[in-house]
C-alpha cells in the first residue's frame, strides 16, 4: 500500500521512541513526539490525533508494510518493542525495495568517473552488495568495516537533523571517567567517523568550549528549540585538518614529525599516507624518512606504536622520547607479570628459607608515580630526605592515602590475594636512607606488630613506643603468620646498603648468643634488588644493612601483612 511522507515520518518517531528504553512511553507521550517531528521536518503546527497514532501502531504491528512490529503494552499504559534489538530499519527489502535500488544505483553508478564525485564510489560498491545479497540470499561478496554492536547510531539522524536546521540539542552524556550521565546543551556543527566510531562536534552552551563528543556516550537526546543557536567562530570543515584522528588541541601548533619506515613496510606507507602533509624526504636500500605536518595527539602515538619496530621517530626529540618511554613501559609490562608458577616458588621459598625477591613487579612509571605523591607530602620533588639524615614516614597510607590505589595494582593485588588469602596491613612506613648518613641495621629479628592502641592483652610479651605508636610483641604463632613485603623505589645494592639475610633462621625467635653465633659462621645472602622490585620477609628472618658506600639512593615502602586474626582489644595501624 502506498504510504506518504507525513505517515513515514510518524513511523519512524514511534519507532526511535520505543527503541529508546531509557524512557517509558505513553500513548501522550507518542502523540507529542509525532507531532514535533511533523513541526521540525514538515513545519506542520498542526498535532497529531489520538486516532491516528493508534492507527500508526496498528499498522506497524501487521504485515501490510512488511513491519510485523513487536509492539506490545506494559502495566495498561507503556509501549515498548517486546525485542529489544527490532527496529523498523532492520526490516528484510521486498522485491519493490530491490528494483528501485537497482535503478539508483545504476543512475549512481554513471557518476563514479567524474572527479567531483569520487565519495560516490564506496557507496555505490555498497549498495550494489547489498542489492546482490538480498536477492541471491548469498553471504556478502564485500566485507566492509563495521561495528554490529556499535551503540548510539540511532542519534545520526537526530543529530544530522539539528546540524543541518542549525538548532541546539539537548544530551544525556556519560564519558568514560563519570560515574553517572548529565543532561548538557550543545550547539552541533559537524558528525566525525574516525575507525567506524562516531563523534559530534558540539560547542557546550554552558561553558562555551568546543567540544567533540562519542555517539556511544549519548543514552538520550532531545531537539532544544528554546536555546538559541549559535555559530562556529571557527571553520568546522578544516577542524581536523593538522591531525590524525579525532583529538584536536585548540591553539596548539602543528609539529614537523619525520618518521624512518623499513623496507617492508615502506609501501604501505606510500600507497596509504598517515596524513595528507606526508611527504618522502629519502629512499634507500633499508626503508624511507618521511615527514608529517600535525599535531601530536593520542591517535598519532596509537598509528605509530602499531607500527611497532618497522617505524621509528627521529624527530622531534621530545616527540621521539616520549614514543620510546611507551615502548619501556609496555616492555615492563610483560616482565613483571607475574604467573602462578612463580607465586607457587615464592610461597615454598618464603616457608623454607624465610625470603624471597620478585623482580619488577611495578613498572618505572608506577614508581615514579609513588615517588611524586610522597614528595608532594614531604613538600619536594622526589621524595627525598633532607639534610642528609635518615627519614621515615610511619603509618603511610594514612598519611598518604593516594599510595594505595598505585601499590594495590594488579600485580601486587594478585601476590597477596594468592600466596596470603585473609591477610589484613599491619604496618606501612616509607624510609629513606640517604648516603651520606651514618645510618645502618645490626643483625636483629623483627618481633613487633604494629597497633594504634596499647590496651593489655594475655598472651603479648610487652610493649615498645615509637613516635605515638606502639608496637606489640605476640606469641611466635602470630609472628608465624605476619610476613613483609619491602616495595624498593630505587635499586638496593650492596654499594648503597641493602639488606642483608641469613636463609633459614626465620623459624623462632633466638638469643643473642646464638644471633652472635650464626651471624660469624654463616655467608649472609645480599639482596639485590632492581628498581621496582618486591622482597618478601618473614619476621623472625635475621637481617642487616651496612653503610653505602655509594651516592645511590636507597627508599624502600615497608608493608607488614598478618594472616592470623588479630585479638579484639588490640586496634592495628593500617587497614
Amino acid at each position: 500500500m502506498p504510504v506518504n511522507r507525513n505517515a513515514l515520518i510518524r513511523y519512524r518517531t514511534i519507532d526511535n521512541c520505543l527503541r529508546n528504553r531509557f524512557r517509558k512511553w505513553t500513548l501522550e507521550d507518542l502523540i507529542d513526539a509525532c507531532s514535533d517531528a511533523l513541526y521540525e521536518y514538515e513545519g506542520i503546527d498542526k498535532g497529531v490525533s489520538r486516532r491516528t497514532v493508534q492507527m500508526d501502531i496498528q499498522l506497524m504491528r501487521s504485515d501490510k508494510l512488511g513491519y510485523n512490529a513487536p509492539i506490545t503494552v506494559i502495566d495498561k499504559r507503556h509501549y515498548t518493542y517486546d525485542d529489544p534489538d527490532y527496529s523498523i530499519t532492520n526490516i528484510p527489502l521486498t522485491d519493490e525495495d530491490l528494483r528501485k535500488l537497482t535503478e539508483v544505483t545504476e543512475i549512481l553508478r554513471q557518476f563514479k568517473g567524474f572527479t567531483h564525485f569520487q565519495d560516490l564510489s564506496g557507496m555505490v560498491n555498497r549498495l550494489e552488495d547489498k542489492i546482490y545479497t538480498a536477492k541471491t540470499h548469498s553471504e556478502p561478496i564485500i566485507d566492509f568495516e563495521k561495528n554490529e554492536n556499535l551503540r548510539g547510531l540511532e542519534h545520526i539522524d537526530t543529530l544530522y537533523k539539528a546540524i543541518q536546521q542549525k538548532l541546539c540539542v539537548s544530551l544525556m552524556y556519560q564519558s568514560f571517567k563519570a560515574r553517572k550521565p548529565q543532561q548538557i546543551t550543545v550547539h552541533p556543527y559537524l558528525l566525525k567517523e574516525f575507525r567506524n566510531r562516531w563523534f559530534i562536534l558540539v560547542k557546550n552552551d554552558h561553558a562555551k568550549i568546543t567540544m567533540l563528543l562519542a555517539l556511544d556516550r549519548v543514552k538520550d537526546i532531545d531537539i532544544s528549540r528554546s536555546t538559541p543557536f549559535l555559530e562556529a567562530e571557527f571553520d568546522v570543515h578544516t577542524y581536523f585538518k593538522n591531525v590524525i584522528g579525532v583529538t584536536v588541541n585548540q591553539g596548539s601548533k602543528t609539529e614537523n614529525v619525520t618518521l624512518f619506515v623499513d623496507r617492508s613496510n615502506a609501501p604501505y606507507v606510500l600507497t596509504k599516507p598517515l596524513h595528507t602533509s606526508q611527504k618522502l624526504l629519502e629512499s634507500n636500500k633499508h626503508g624511507i624518512i618521511i615527514s608529517i605536518d600535525v599535531q601530536l595527539n593520542f591517535e598519532l602515538e596509537r598509528e605509530i606504536l602499531g607500527f611497532g619496530p618497522q617505524m621509528k621517530v627521529l624527530a622531534p626529540a621530545h616527540f621521539k622520547r616520549r614514543i620510546k618511554n611507551l615502548y619501556k613501559e609496555a616492555s615492563e609490562r610483560y616482565d613483571s607479570e607475574i604467573t602462578t608458577h612463580r607465586l607457587q616458588h615464592t610461597k615454598s621459598r618464603l616457608q623454607k628459607s624465610g625470603y624471597d625477591i620478585l623482580p619488577q613487579v611495578f613498572t618505572t612509571k608506577e614508581i615514579d608515580r609513588m615517588k611524586n605523591k610522597i614528595g608532594k607530602y614531604l613538600g619536594n620533588a622526589n621524595g627525598n630526605s633532607s639534610n642528609d639524615q635518615p627519614l621515615s614516614i610511619r603509618q603511610l597510607l594514612e598519611k598518604v592515602p593516594e599510595l594505595r590505589s598505585i601499590i594495590f595494582n594488579a600485580n601486587f593485588e594478585q601476590i597477596v590475594t594468592k600466596l596470603f588469602p585473609n591477610a589484613w596491613l599491619s604496618k606501612a612506613i616509607y624510609f629513606d636512607k640517604p648516603h651520606l648518613s651514618n645510618w645502618f641495621v645490626t643483625w636483629h629479628q623483627d618481633i613487633t606488630i604494629n597497633v594504634k592502641e596499647r590496651i593489655d592483652t594475655d598472651g603479648f610479651m610487652g610493649w615498645t613506643q615509637k613516635d605515638g605508636f606502639y608496637a606489640v610483641c605476640p606469641p611466635e604463632d602470630y609472628l608465624q603468620e605476619t610476613f613483609a613485603i619491602r616495595i624498593h623505589l630505587d635499586d638496593s645494592l650492596q654499594s648503597n646498603g641493602t639488606l642483608k639475610v641469613v636463609p633459614g633462621t626465620h623459624k623462632r625467635k633466638l638469643t643473642d648468643d646464638e644471633i652472635l653465633l650464626i651471624t660469624q659462621n654463616t655467608n649472609p645472602v645480599i639482596c639485590d634488588i632492581t628498581k621496582g622490585g618486591v622482597q618478601f620477609m618473614k619476621p623472625l628472618l635475621l637481617h642487616s644493612s651496612s653503610k653505602s658506600r655509594s651516592t645511590r639512593k636507597r627508599r624502600v615502602i615497608h608493608l607488614e601483612f598478618c594472616t592470623k586474626p588479630l585479638p579484639e582489644s588490640l586496634e592495628w595501624s593500617e587497614s
